[in-house]
């Protein structure tokens, strides 16, 4: 006994190793069990994390080997529920014994406490036992296996896919009965999905990304996140502003009508827009660049053909999968509306795109943060844009109007009359330039918010 120290301690711990002794072969091996559940649990708790981890890079990376634990990841991923299932079970049955056989060890403990502390004897076993077992629960099936795992989950999946796979064999009837259970009781409750908003997903970005992303960036993704609900109508070029080469046309009055448009499809139409009967494309005319006198109407393509509601979504999977860029956009009577392209598509996603034979000019000049000045046949998409206002922010008011012009019409309830001012919330539309009934200018004055 070190005579530096508390005897009454010195004698406590001598105590405890006395009557740990007859025992102390049963306590190794205890011990060793506990190390081994450990592991096990570090396993099992690492694995968890590393295989829901893991991305689509990774998991194609596992299809392209196909073989040993890169096969038997593939085959635990095709059951999730059942492999979540799995991993719970057998993380419950590991700390179970973890706690039983630490109990055991510390058994001695409990008789040298209920001597010398009879009154408060089991109540401190009781806090140390759970106090050990937390923290040994907590560092080595917490927090060091998931560290590691989130760090490096393909190597840990690699690693525990054996002893994982082993354990979904041999809980097959539990996790089984667990994945049923679940889903009978997900089918009587019945529970619906909550929504989330649009306003509520654009907060969510700006949290999230809004201070690292560059505004070009956020604009990119607002605009990702506003495509599925635009219809072609409002993003279409309007019937009016429809460049088109008339069917009848010779292969001289044809030559001169592409070089005036500048465009590289032209449709092709007989009598009226109405009727179109296909579309050109500018490359097909170059092998006969120096001709005077052909039969060009051997080289018009068939016109593709969509109704005005229908989603710019479904519109870019139907380009892609015809290969086409351009489509011929009709209304509920048939007639032609206007024309929408693959670039007028990608625009709603990444923003104008200007080339080199675009004019300068723009359709929205501003004036100051309040008022800006505007075609009347500029997009009310492409001027929510601007201003900063959800695409839908005018669709109270603008009925069957997709421009500034027809909104105009819409609000007023007449004909436009130059100098007249048209509201809506806290927006002015004062008509500036008029060309027959049809409105040319329109000034949008903002009402500064208090």
């Amino acid at each position: 006994m070190n005579s530096d120290g508390d005897p009454e301690a010195n004698y406590f711990f001598l105590q405890v190793l006395l009557q740990s002794m007859p025992n102390l072969a049963t306590n190794m091996v205890m011990i060793i069990i506990v190390l081994v559940l450990l592991i096990f649990t570090a396993i099992v708790a690492g694995s968890e994390v590393a295989f829901f981890s893991l991305s689509a890079k990774d998991v194609n990376y596992l299809k392209s080997k196909n073989e040993g634990s890169n096969r038997t990841i593939i085959q635990l991923l095709e059951k999730p529920k059942k492999l979540l299932a799995t991993l719970l079970i057998a993380n419950s049955f590991l700390s179970i014994g973890i706690i039983i056989t630490t109990g055991l060890i510390l058994e001695p403990l409990l008789d040298v406490l209920k001597d010398s502390m009879p009154s408060y004897g089991t109540l401190i076993y009781r806090f140390i036992q759970i106090v050990l077992v937390t923290f040994l629960l907590v560092l080595f099936g917490e927090v060091l296996p998931k560290v590691y795992a989130t760090q490096n989950n393909l190597r840990m999946s690699l690693f525990c896919a054996p002893i994982i796979n082993a354990l979904n064999k041999f809980f097959a009837p539990f996790s089984n009965f667990l994945v049923r259970s679940s889903a009978l009781i997900e089918k009587n409750i019945n529970t619906k999905p909550s929504e989330i908003s649009d306003e509520d997903m654009e907060n969510a970005i700006q949290l999230t990304v809004g201070h690292s992303a560059s505004e070009e960036e956020m604009n990119l993704i607002k605009g990702t996140l506003n495509f599925r609900d635009i219809a072609v109508k409002q993003i279409m070029r309007p019937r009016m502003d429809v460049n088109g080469i008339e069917f009848n046309s010779t292969f001289t009055q044809m030559q001169a009508a592409v070089l005036e448009c500048g465009y590289s499809r032209i449709p092709v139409y007989e009598g009226t827009l109405d009727t179109v009967k296909g579309v050109i494309h500018t490359k097909d005319l170059l092998a006969y660049i120096n001709s005077t006198n052909e039969d060009w109407h051997k080289l018009v393509r068939s016109a593709f053909f969509v109704h005005e509601s229908k989603l710019i979504e479904d519109l870019l999977f139907e380009f892609k999968k015809r290969r086409i860029h351009l489509a011929v956009v009709v209304d509920e009577f048939g007639g032609t509306s206007g024309i929408v392209t693959l670039e007028d598509i990608m625009e709603e996603i990444i923003g104008d795109i200007r080339d080199e034979f675009d004019e300068d000019e723009s359709d929205i000049k501003k004036i100051n943060d309040h008022t800006y000045i505007c075609d009347g046949k500029t997009l009310i998409n492409d001027m929510c844009k601007v201003i900063d206002e959800q695409v839908e922010f005018f669709d109270e008011a603008r009925g069957e109007s997709d421009t500034l012009g027809g909104l105009w019409m819409e609000l007023s309830g007449k004909f436009p009359v130059i100098g007249e001012t048209a509201t809506y919330k806290q927006y002015s539309f004062m008509v500036q330039e008029l060309e027959k009934n049809r409105v040319k200018k329109i000034k949008v004055m903002i009402e500064p918010s208090a």
